[in-house]
């Protein structure tokens, strides 16, 4: 047993010191420079490079068995040799372990690559410049196998490839101080990721191996840098295609200076990662990606989101899914759903369901410092929606939605341009307060000058010449760009509807435009007890821009409706009837009212003046030009049958001839202006009793029912209405005098017909006949009697 110890003991001697002497043998008279040009014909052979080697090729024994390579370059095919090379390193190096060896196997212990330098570009037609290596090396087979087998092959070694078979585990791949230059014409891209490590360990394609690689990524325009952190667990499918990544994290840091000076975060980790490329299928669990997002408007808070799914793709037939997307971040927001893709190497579409959990949209808009002024200073704080969706990589289409704003829940379809430049809808609800989200009245340039900004809206909306809402004078009043390009169709259906305090019930709005001009085509509602119908235009193709309001009004209670567009109590009460068509050609306040032209009618029935009785005044005034007294008892309220004015508008200034006022017993007319910009007023008003079946406002004597008492008015809005009109004494006189003289002549006419009656009888009459010709008596006291009427 001892011999045999020996003996074998022995051998094993002999055979370390043959291996140790061909390996000294190798190392020491063995120059692998010698390799250089069968190494270079075979390269080119094999994949059409055309390598350059410039630096020493190397054994190394100690501590393993290693052949180095240092400063290589290698050209595509008909690439010149004036441009960067296709690759470059600086030095790469092959080891093997000593062990294996003796037994008969190439076990890789590792592969390490210094200064990479690899240039990709792809061309506008979308071909990579390394499409011509991979067809090369498809094409070349087996034969890379044997390539270099003759010329590798030492004194006394067997020159049969399959005599030291290449076990494919690699105990460490190492890359350090790389760089890949990436240029892209069809996209626009020119990316760079430099200072390129990556680190593997037991690297197997049997076995999941650790894999961990980290670069910088610098894109030229527009500009951003980001640092990149990658791991994650390996597993490499080699012969059937089969990549599987487990426990994948991904971190980077980016610098991107047109959206902020600080640096973006984003993390992403994905449970398990499938890429199955024979197939071209992919699937992705549990994944998640949270971000630290920064931007000027938020004052230095990052905005936190976190975004979880799974996915899953299949790139033949062009189709992929999302399934449990779950979008949180600050301020409550809470998004979920799922998505399904079709087309995704052509056009892609969409499918799915989105339900968003109510958040507050006035504390995002908040954050973004986009928040507009509104009327409630709670407006949009409850914003929630559930729907299916679908739509394109330009639009977004919820078709069935059901939205909660503010406690009111609103249905129908809702899509959405992601440029901004289309929007359609078909929405119904129950109650709207555009009070709430539309921003108020602009403030009046001073306290004084507010109740009279006030009283000239309330005016010019119940002629509707003037929006219920204007931006603060000098400002635009509509957004032209955006106008301009829009697309728009639109129906929108509440039962209730809240604008300028005033309550429109049963609406039913139809908006559309495109191509510059934008109409809304109707807008119906009931109104306090009477109807609204209107319809408008806007013409942006040109400068200034058109804008067109025609609007009918039926018998609508003028009383409530003024107390709730002003909140003071209405001057008058009856039904209004309104027809109202104007133009004007500008995008700011000021100048809307001065370019207003237009027509508008209005007639109020069943009405009355209140807190005012003006027959107790004109009956008054009559009692006292008849020197009497009048004791009756009046009324507060002056009641009228019917108040009736149509107005021509012109460049902003209201003409008015056929004011009419229907008082039982006493009929107003009267004529003038009003100068909408500078809101005052200038009317001369008549008023006379009359005579009708009704029981009189007061017993006149028939002299004072041929006289007009005249009145003048004139002022400002806002000021005291009791300011406004006073008695014209000059026009009454003047009234008087003729009225005087109207007596006087009729008086004298009528002592000129006794005269002539008595003297010119019958044959005077002839003999007058017979001598001027006949008729000529009739005709000569026909003119004596006209002298004096």
């Amino acid at each position: 047993m001892r011999a045999l110890l020996r003996a074998l003991l022995a051998v094993v001697g002999v055979l370390a010191l043959i291996v140790v002497g061909a390996v000294v043998y190798i190392t020491t008279f063995f120059d692998p420079n010698d390799l250089k040009p069968r190494l270079v014909e075979a390269v080119r052979e094999q994949s059409g490079l055309d390598l350059n080697l410039e630096g020493q090729l190397a054994w190394s024994f100690y501590p393993r068995l290693g052949f180095s390579v240092e400063q290589a370059e290698a050209w595509l095919p008909e690439q010149p040799h004036e441009e960067a090379p296709f690759a470059a390193f600086e030095r790469a190096e092959v080891s093997v372990a000593f062990a294996p060896l003796l037994s008969g196997e190439v076990a890789v212990e590792g592969l390490t690559l210094d200064g990479m330098r690899l240039n990709l570009e792809r061309d506008a037609q979308g071909r990579g410049n390394w499409q011509v290596l991979l067809d090369r090396l498809e094409n070349g087979g087996d034969q890379a196998e044997r390539a270099l087998a003759p010329a590798s092959a030492g004194p006394g070694l067997d020159q049969n490839a399959d005599s030291l078979p290449v076990a494919l585990d690699i105990a460490s791949v190492q890359v350090r101080d790389s760089l890949v230059h990436y240029r892209d014409a069809q996209r626009g891209l020119d990316l760079t990721l430099s200072g390129l490590s990556l680190d593997g360990s037991n690297v197997s394609p049997d076995a999941a191996f650790p894999l961990q690689m980290a670069f910088e990524l610098e894109r030229q325009a527009p500009a951003l840098t980001s640092d990149v952190n990658f791991k994650s667990r390996v597993r490499l499918g080699l012969s059937d295609g089969r990549y599987e990544l487990n426990k994948v994290t991904l971190e980077t840091s980016t610098q991107w200076p047109a959206l902020s000076e600080q640096a973006q975060g984003l993390n992403l980790q994905i449970g398990h990662l499938l890429a199955e490329t024979q197939r071209q299928h992919y699937r992705i669990d549990d994944a998640r990606l949270n971000t630290r997002l920064h931007h000027p408007a938020v004052d230095g808070k990052p905005l936190g989101l976190s975004l979880g799914f799974d996915g899953e793709a299949d790139l033949d037939a062009q189709t992929a899914q999302l399934r449990d997307i779950a979008l949180s971040g600050d301020d409550d927001l809470d998004l979920t759903g799922t998505l399904s893709f079709t087309d995704l190497l052509g056009a892609p579409e969409y499918t799915g369901q989105l339900k968003l959990s109510p958040l507050s949209l006035r504390d995002w808009l908040t954050r973004f410092e986009a928040l507009p002024e509104t009327g409630d200073d709670k407006a949009l704080s409850e914003v929630a929606f559930t729907s299916p969706v679908h739509g394109d990589l330009e639009r977004i289409n919820f078709s069935n939605l059901s939205l909660l704003l503010d406690g009111e829940t609103f249905t129908g379809e809702l899509g959405a341009g992601f440029d901004g430049q289309w929007l359609s809808f078909d929405l119904q609800g129950e109650r709207l307060d555009l009070d709430a989200y539309l921003p108020p009245a602009a403030a009046s340039r001073n306290e004084d000058d507010a109740a009279d900004a006030e009283d000239t809206a309330a005016l010019l909306e119940t002629l509707g010449v003037a929006p219920a809402y204007a931006a603060a004078e000098g400002a635009e009043l509509l957004p032209v760009e955006w106008l301009s390009g829009l697309t728009l169709d639109g129906q929108l259906a509440l039962d209730t509807m809240m604008l300028k305090g005033m309550t429109l019930t049963d609406v039913a709005l139809r908006a559309a435009g495109s191509d510059g001009r934008q109409r809304l085509e109707s807008l119906t509602a009931k109104l306090y007890e009477g109807t609204l119908d209107a319809q408008g235009s806007l013409d942006l193709r040109q400068s200034p821009l058109r804008m067109a309001f025609t609007e009918s009004l039926s018998n609508v209670q003028i009383a409530p409706l003024y107390a709730d567009a002003t909140g003071e109590t209405s001057p008058l009460r009856g039904r209004l009837n309104l027809e109202s068509d104007v133009t004007s050609r500008t995008n700011r306040l000021e100048s809307l009212k001065r370019h207003l032209n237009g027509t508008a009618s209005l007639r109020i029935d069943d009405g009355a003046m209140l807190d005012v009785n003006v027959s107790k005044q004109l009956c008054t005034a009559a009692a006292l030009l008849d020197g009497e007294r009048s004791d009756r008892e009046w009324s507060e309220d002056t009641p009228f049958d019917t108040l009736s004015a149509t107005l021509d508008i012109t460049d902003g200034v209201a003409r008015n001839d056929d004011l009419t006022i229907r008082i039982p017993g006493i009929e107003m007319t009267g004529a003038g202006t009003f100068n909408i910009p500078t809101e005052r007023f200038d009317y001369d008003v008549k008023a006379r009793f009359i005579d009708t079946a009704d029981q009189q406002a007061c017993r006149v004597t028939s002299r004072l029912q041929q006289v007009s008492l005249p009145v003048h008015c004139e002022g400002r809005l806002g000021e005291a209405p009791e300011e406004w009109c006073r008695f014209d004494r000059e026009a009454f006189q003047d009234t008087l005098e003729a009225l005087a003289e109207d007596k006087a002549k009729r008086e004298v006419g009528e002592e000129v017909d006794e005269a002539l009656d008595k003297h010119l009888d019958s044959e005077t009459a002839r003999k007058i006949d017979e001598t001027l010709g006949e008729g000529a008596s009739k005709e000569l006291g026909d003119k004596l009697r006209g002298l004096f009427k």
